[in-house]
Protein backbone atom coordinates (compact mmCIF):
# COMPACT_ATOMS: atom_id res chain seq x y z
CA UNK A 1 0.00 0.00 0.00
CA UNK A 2 1.03 3.65 -0.92
CA UNK A 3 2.35 5.72 2.65
CA UNK A 4 2.60 8.73 0.42
CA UNK A 5 -0.97 8.93 -0.83
CA UNK A 6 -2.30 7.68 2.59
CA UNK A 7 -0.64 10.31 4.70
CA UNK A 8 1.10 9.65 7.92
CA UNK A 9 0.72 5.95 9.06
CA UNK A 10 3.46 5.30 11.39
CA UNK A 11 0.67 5.00 14.24
CA UNK A 12 -1.02 1.75 14.79
CA UNK A 13 -5.18 2.73 15.07
CA UNK A 14 -6.85 2.24 17.99
CA UNK A 15 -10.26 0.90 17.94
CA UNK A 16 -10.79 3.17 20.81
CA UNK A 17 -11.39 6.45 19.12
CA UNK A 18 -10.28 9.62 21.36
CA UNK A 19 -12.95 12.20 22.03
CA UNK A 20 -12.43 16.12 22.40
CA UNK A 21 -14.31 19.34 22.51
CA UNK A 22 -13.23 21.77 19.17
CA UNK A 23 -15.55 24.05 16.82
CA UNK A 24 -14.20 24.41 13.18
CA UNK A 25 -12.25 27.39 11.79
CA UNK A 26 -14.91 31.21 11.33
CA UNK A 27 -16.87 30.35 7.88
CA UNK A 28 -15.85 32.82 5.31
CA UNK A 29 -18.06 35.94 5.30
CA UNK A 30 -20.65 37.46 3.58
CA UNK A 31 -24.18 39.00 3.14
CA UNK A 32 -27.58 37.88 5.40
CA UNK A 33 -28.80 35.37 2.86
CA UNK A 34 -32.28 32.74 2.04
CA UNK A 35 -31.95 30.31 -0.29
CA UNK A 36 -34.16 28.86 -3.25
CA UNK A 37 -34.15 25.69 -5.37
CA UNK A 38 -34.33 25.40 -9.35
CA UNK A 39 -34.09 21.60 -9.66
CA UNK A 40 -33.47 19.96 -12.70
CA UNK A 41 -36.96 17.72 -13.69
CA UNK A 42 -34.91 14.50 -14.84
CA UNK A 43 -31.96 12.65 -13.52
CA UNK A 44 -28.68 13.11 -14.81
CA UNK A 45 -27.41 9.75 -13.74
CA UNK A 46 -29.29 6.52 -14.26
CA UNK A 47 -29.19 2.54 -13.54
CA UNK A 48 -27.19 0.53 -15.80
CA UNK A 49 -29.73 -2.73 -16.53
CA UNK A 50 -27.68 -6.17 -16.23
CA UNK A 51 -24.64 -4.38 -14.61
CA UNK A 52 -23.55 -3.37 -11.20
CA UNK A 53 -26.05 -1.07 -10.89
CA UNK A 54 -28.97 -2.50 -12.08
CA UNK A 55 -31.09 -1.97 -9.38
CA UNK A 56 -30.01 1.15 -7.92
CA UNK A 57 -27.34 4.43 -8.53
CA UNK A 58 -27.53 6.58 -5.47
CA UNK A 59 -25.13 8.30 -3.11
CA UNK A 60 -23.41 10.88 -5.43
CA UNK A 61 -19.94 12.92 -4.25
CA UNK A 62 -18.65 15.54 -6.63
CA UNK A 63 -15.24 16.60 -6.75
CA UNK A 64 -13.19 18.97 -9.07
CA UNK A 65 -10.41 16.93 -10.11
CA UNK A 66 -7.75 16.67 -12.77
CA UNK A 67 -9.30 19.12 -14.48
CA UNK A 68 -12.88 18.05 -14.47
CA UNK A 69 -16.33 17.08 -12.26
CA UNK A 70 -15.65 13.95 -11.18
CA UNK A 71 -18.88 11.94 -9.10
CA UNK A 72 -17.96 8.56 -7.35
CA UNK A 73 -21.23 7.51 -7.15
CA UNK A 74 -22.83 3.99 -5.48
CA UNK A 75 -24.33 1.23 -7.40
CA UNK A 76 -26.29 -1.86 -5.99
CA UNK A 77 -26.86 -5.34 -8.19
CA UNK A 78 -29.71 -6.24 -5.89
CA UNK A 79 -26.93 -7.89 -3.43
CA UNK A 80 -24.10 -5.84 -3.51
CA UNK A 81 -23.19 -2.14 -2.96
CA UNK A 82 -19.97 -0.93 -5.06
CA UNK A 83 -18.49 2.55 -5.92
CA UNK A 84 -18.50 3.78 -9.80
CA UNK A 85 -17.06 6.91 -11.15
CA UNK A 86 -18.61 9.26 -13.79
CA UNK A 87 -16.99 12.78 -14.99
CA UNK A 88 -18.33 15.63 -16.56
CA UNK A 89 -17.81 18.79 -18.12
CA UNK A 90 -20.88 20.78 -16.73
CA UNK A 91 -23.78 19.46 -14.13
CA UNK A 92 -25.89 17.25 -16.08
CA UNK A 93 -23.72 15.60 -19.10
CA UNK A 94 -22.06 11.93 -16.93
CA UNK A 95 -19.90 9.82 -18.72
CA UNK A 96 -19.92 6.78 -16.50
CA UNK A 97 -16.15 5.14 -16.46
CA UNK A 98 -16.86 1.92 -15.01
CA UNK A 99 -16.84 0.36 -10.86
CA UNK A 100 -14.08 1.42 -9.02
CA UNK A 101 -14.65 0.08 -5.42
CA UNK A 102 -16.37 -3.50 -4.26
CA UNK A 103 -16.49 -5.02 -0.60
CA UNK A 104 -13.92 -7.95 0.35
CA UNK A 105 -10.41 -7.27 -0.30
CA UNK A 106 -9.72 -6.33 3.67
CA UNK A 107 -11.57 -9.10 6.49
CA UNK A 108 -13.67 -6.16 8.11
CA UNK A 109 -15.25 -5.19 5.40
CA UNK A 110 -17.73 -7.74 4.59
CA UNK A 111 -19.38 -8.85 1.66
CA UNK A 112 -22.15 -6.48 1.80
CA UNK A 113 -21.66 -2.47 1.08
CA UNK A 114 -18.02 -0.23 0.04
CA UNK A 115 -19.84 2.87 -1.31
CA UNK A 116 -22.39 5.50 0.89
CA UNK A 117 -19.24 7.40 0.75
CA UNK A 118 -17.13 10.84 0.08
CA UNK A 119 -14.63 11.93 -2.32
CA UNK A 120 -11.98 14.87 -1.23
CA UNK A 121 -9.19 15.71 -3.33
CA UNK A 122 -6.06 16.76 -0.70
CA UNK A 123 -3.04 17.77 -1.52
CA UNK A 124 -3.54 16.61 -5.19
CA UNK A 125 -4.51 12.86 -4.49
CA UNK A 126 -8.39 12.10 -4.71
CA UNK A 127 -9.63 10.42 -1.37
CA UNK A 128 -12.52 8.65 -1.00
CA UNK A 129 -14.21 7.50 2.55
CA UNK A 130 -16.56 5.05 2.32
CA UNK A 131 -19.05 2.58 4.24
CA UNK A 132 -18.44 -1.06 4.84
CA UNK A 133 -18.65 -3.58 7.27
CA UNK A 134 -20.82 -5.30 10.09
CA UNK A 135 -21.66 -3.08 12.02
CA UNK A 136 -21.13 -0.40 9.71
CA UNK A 137 -17.56 1.18 9.88
CA UNK A 138 -15.64 4.13 7.82
CA UNK A 139 -12.96 3.05 5.73
CA UNK A 140 -10.32 5.17 3.34
CA UNK A 141 -9.15 4.55 0.06
CA UNK A 142 -6.75 7.02 -2.22
CA UNK A 143 -5.80 7.34 -6.08
CA UNK A 144 -3.18 9.94 -7.63
CA UNK A 145 -4.98 9.53 -11.17
CA UNK A 146 -8.85 8.22 -10.17
CA UNK A 147 -7.97 4.40 -11.73
CA UNK A 148 -5.16 2.60 -9.66
CA UNK A 149 -7.19 2.67 -5.71
CA UNK A 150 -5.08 1.92 -2.24
CA UNK A 151 -7.08 1.08 0.48
CA UNK A 152 -6.20 1.56 4.15
CA UNK A 153 -5.97 -1.58 5.84
CA UNK A 154 -8.53 -0.70 8.92
CA UNK A 155 -11.59 1.26 9.66
CA UNK A 156 -10.09 4.88 9.98
CA UNK A 157 -13.37 5.95 11.92
CA UNK A 158 -15.10 3.11 14.57
CA UNK A 159 -18.17 2.66 15.63
CA UNK A 160 -18.49 3.92 19.55
CA UNK A 161 -18.69 2.38 22.86
CA UNK A 162 -21.31 0.33 24.51
CA UNK A 163 -23.73 2.68 25.30
CA UNK A 164 -23.12 5.45 22.79
CA UNK A 165 -25.28 6.81 20.54
CA UNK A 166 -23.15 5.55 17.65
CA UNK A 167 -22.83 2.10 19.00
CA UNK A 168 -23.91 0.52 16.06
CA UNK A 169 -22.84 1.65 13.74
CA UNK A 170 -21.14 4.74 11.69
CA UNK A 171 -21.64 5.94 8.00
CA UNK A 172 -22.02 7.94 5.45
CA UNK A 173 -19.14 10.29 5.93
CA UNK A 174 -19.17 13.87 3.95
CA UNK A 175 -15.27 15.41 4.62
CA UNK A 176 -14.52 19.08 4.56
CA UNK A 177 -11.41 20.78 5.08
CA UNK A 178 -11.85 23.40 7.75
CA UNK A 179 -8.76 25.38 8.95
CA UNK A 180 -5.69 23.67 8.28
CA UNK A 181 -7.98 20.06 9.28
CA UNK A 182 -10.26 17.47 7.68
CA UNK A 183 -13.80 17.36 9.39
CA UNK A 184 -16.17 14.72 9.02
CA UNK A 185 -19.63 14.64 9.76
CA UNK A 186 -20.96 11.38 9.70
CA UNK A 187 -24.14 8.96 10.50
CA UNK A 188 -24.23 7.03 13.97
CA UNK A 189 -26.90 4.72 14.92
CA UNK A 190 -27.41 3.11 18.61
CA UNK A 191 -28.78 0.30 20.07
CA UNK A 192 -32.81 1.95 19.74
CA UNK A 193 -31.23 1.78 15.59
CA UNK A 194 -31.91 5.96 15.90
CA UNK A 195 -29.58 7.48 13.03
CA UNK A 196 -28.87 11.13 14.40
CA UNK A 197 -25.51 13.20 13.11
CA UNK A 198 -21.67 13.80 14.73
CA UNK A 199 -18.85 15.18 13.59
CA UNK A 200 -15.32 14.11 14.09
CA UNK A 201 -12.18 16.04 13.06
CA UNK A 202 -8.40 14.39 12.14
CA UNK A 203 -5.16 16.81 11.33
CA UNK A 204 -3.85 13.39 8.66
CA UNK A 205 -7.33 12.44 7.22
CA UNK A 206 -6.75 8.98 9.22
CA UNK A 207 -6.51 8.98 12.75
CA UNK A 208 -9.97 10.92 14.06
CA UNK A 209 -11.29 12.66 17.23
CA UNK A 210 -15.31 12.47 17.87
CA UNK A 211 -16.71 15.27 19.44
CA UNK A 212 -17.29 14.45 22.85
CA UNK A 213 -21.06 16.43 22.63
CA UNK A 214 -22.44 14.40 19.96
CA UNK A 215 -25.01 14.07 18.13
CA UNK A 216 -24.74 17.58 16.51
CA UNK A 217 -28.52 17.06 15.09
CA UNK A 218 -31.08 14.87 16.73
CA UNK A 219 -34.54 13.19 14.63
CA UNK A 220 -37.17 15.77 14.30
CA UNK A 221 -40.05 15.94 16.23
CA UNK A 222 -43.60 13.53 15.64
CA UNK A 223 -44.97 14.27 12.32
CA UNK A 224 -41.98 15.69 11.07
CA UNK A 225 -40.42 15.15 7.58
CA UNK A 226 -37.50 13.72 9.80
CA UNK A 227 -39.05 11.85 12.59
CA UNK A 228 -37.93 8.81 11.98
CA UNK A 229 -34.15 9.27 11.48
CA UNK A 230 -31.70 11.14 9.73
CA UNK A 231 -28.64 10.86 7.11
CA UNK A 232 -26.10 11.48 4.61
CA UNK A 233 -25.07 15.16 5.77
CA UNK A 234 -23.08 17.32 3.01
CA UNK A 235 -21.81 20.62 4.29
CA UNK A 236 -20.13 23.85 3.23
CA UNK A 237 -18.91 27.22 4.42
CA UNK A 238 -20.20 30.48 3.31
CA UNK A 239 -21.29 33.64 4.08
CA UNK A 240 -20.57 33.70 7.81
CA UNK A 241 -22.46 29.98 8.42
CA UNK A 242 -21.78 26.43 8.30
CA UNK A 243 -24.92 25.37 5.72
CA UNK A 244 -26.03 21.82 5.66
CA UNK A 245 -28.31 19.34 3.56
CA UNK A 246 -29.35 16.51 5.05
CA UNK A 247 -31.63 13.92 4.62
CA UNK A 248 -34.67 12.97 6.92
CA UNK A 249 -37.12 9.96 7.16
CA UNK A 250 -40.25 9.76 8.20
CA UNK A 251 -42.37 7.11 9.41
CA UNK A 252 -43.76 6.00 5.96
CA UNK A 253 -40.06 6.11 4.96
CA UNK A 254 -40.78 8.78 2.61
CA UNK A 255 -37.13 11.26 2.26
CA UNK A 256 -36.62 14.22 1.69
CA UNK A 257 -33.72 16.58 1.93
CA UNK A 258 -33.50 19.23 4.97
CA UNK A 259 -31.63 22.03 5.90
CA UNK A 260 -29.33 23.19 9.08
CA UNK A 261 -27.28 25.99 10.29
CA UNK A 262 -24.27 26.80 12.14
CA UNK A 263 -21.93 29.35 13.13
CA UNK A 264 -19.08 27.05 14.59
CA UNK A 265 -19.81 24.05 12.37
CA UNK A 266 -20.42 22.35 15.75
CA UNK A 267 -23.90 23.28 17.14
CA UNK A 268 -26.65 22.97 14.20
CA UNK A 269 -30.40 23.82 14.47
CA UNK A 270 -32.84 23.42 11.88
CA UNK A 271 -33.05 26.44 9.33
CA UNK A 272 -36.01 27.47 7.40
CA UNK A 273 -33.49 29.85 4.65
CA UNK A 274 -34.25 27.10 2.30
CA UNK A 275 -37.28 24.83 1.63
CA UNK A 276 -37.08 20.99 1.61
CA UNK A 277 -35.81 19.47 -1.25
CA UNK A 278 -39.06 17.08 -2.56
CA UNK A 279 -39.95 15.07 -5.27
CA UNK A 280 -43.78 15.14 -5.29
CA UNK A 281 -43.41 16.72 -8.77
CA UNK A 282 -41.47 14.09 -10.68
CA UNK A 283 -42.36 10.81 -11.04
CA UNK A 284 -38.31 9.23 -10.89
CA UNK A 285 -38.28 10.59 -7.26
CA UNK A 286 -41.82 10.85 -5.95
CA UNK A 287 -41.27 9.12 -2.52
CA UNK A 288 -37.49 9.54 -1.97
CA UNK A 289 -34.61 12.54 -2.46
CA UNK A 290 -32.00 11.87 -0.40
CA UNK A 291 -27.96 11.61 -0.54
CA UNK A 292 -26.77 15.55 -1.03
CA UNK A 293 -23.52 16.01 -2.27
CA UNK A 294 -22.82 20.14 -2.66
CA UNK A 295 -20.13 22.10 -4.74
CA UNK A 296 -20.02 25.79 -4.26
CA UNK A 297 -20.38 28.48 -7.07
CA UNK A 298 -20.72 31.53 -7.55
CA UNK A 299 -24.47 32.65 -6.39
CA UNK A 300 -25.08 29.26 -4.54
CA UNK A 301 -23.86 25.59 -4.77
CA UNK A 302 -24.50 22.95 -7.05
CA UNK A 303 -25.98 19.78 -5.37
CA UNK A 304 -26.37 16.33 -6.99
CA UNK A 305 -28.62 13.80 -4.87
CA UNK A 306 -30.33 10.51 -5.05
CA UNK A 307 -33.82 9.66 -5.73
CA UNK A 308 -36.63 6.79 -6.26
CA UNK A 309 -40.61 5.97 -6.72
CA UNK A 310 -39.89 3.37 -3.77
CA UNK A 311 -40.10 4.38 -0.15
CA UNK A 312 -37.71 2.28 1.34
CA UNK A 313 -35.12 3.21 4.11
CA UNK A 314 -32.26 0.87 2.41
CA UNK A 315 -32.43 -0.08 -1.65
CA UNK A 316 -34.57 -1.45 -4.46
CA UNK A 317 -36.14 1.91 -4.62
CA UNK A 318 -35.31 2.37 -8.27
CA UNK A 319 -32.69 5.16 -7.63
CA UNK A 320 -31.20 7.55 -9.84
CA UNK A 321 -29.27 10.60 -9.36
CA UNK A 322 -30.25 13.87 -9.81
CA UNK A 323 -29.11 17.67 -9.47
CA UNK A 324 -30.35 21.10 -8.56
CA UNK A 325 -28.59 24.27 -7.72
CA UNK A 326 -29.40 25.76 -4.48
CA UNK A 327 -29.65 29.67 -5.39
CA UNK A 328 -28.60 32.01 -2.71
CA UNK A 329 -30.39 35.28 -2.45
CA UNK A 330 -29.78 38.52 -0.13
CA UNK A 331 -32.46 39.00 1.91
CA UNK A 332 -32.63 42.21 1.46
CA UNK A 333 -33.92 41.38 -1.83
CA UNK A 334 -37.46 40.96 -2.04
CA UNK A 335 -38.45 41.00 -6.07
CA UNK A 336 -36.66 37.40 -6.09
CA UNK A 337 -38.76 34.54 -7.61
CA UNK A 338 -40.66 32.15 -5.04
CA UNK A 339 -38.51 29.34 -3.83
CA UNK A 340 -39.90 26.07 -4.30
Amino acid sequence: MSRALLGVLVFALCACVPYAEFTLAPPPPGPDVRFEWQVHDAPVLTRGPGTWESSDVLNPSVVRFRGALWNMYSGFDGRTWHTGIATASDPLTWKKDGRVLSPGPEPWEGGYIAANGAALVHGGVLRYYYQAGDPPRIGLAASSDGRAWNRHGNPVLESGPLGSWDERGAGDPYVIESGGALVMFYVGMDRARRQRLGVARSIDGVHWIKLRTNPILQVGDDGAFDENGLGEPAVWASNGHYWMLYTGRDRREFRRIGFAESLDGVHWQRSSRAPLLAGEENAWDSMVVCDPTVLPAGGGVHVWFGGGDVARPDERINGQIGYAFLRSIPRSNLNSAPAR
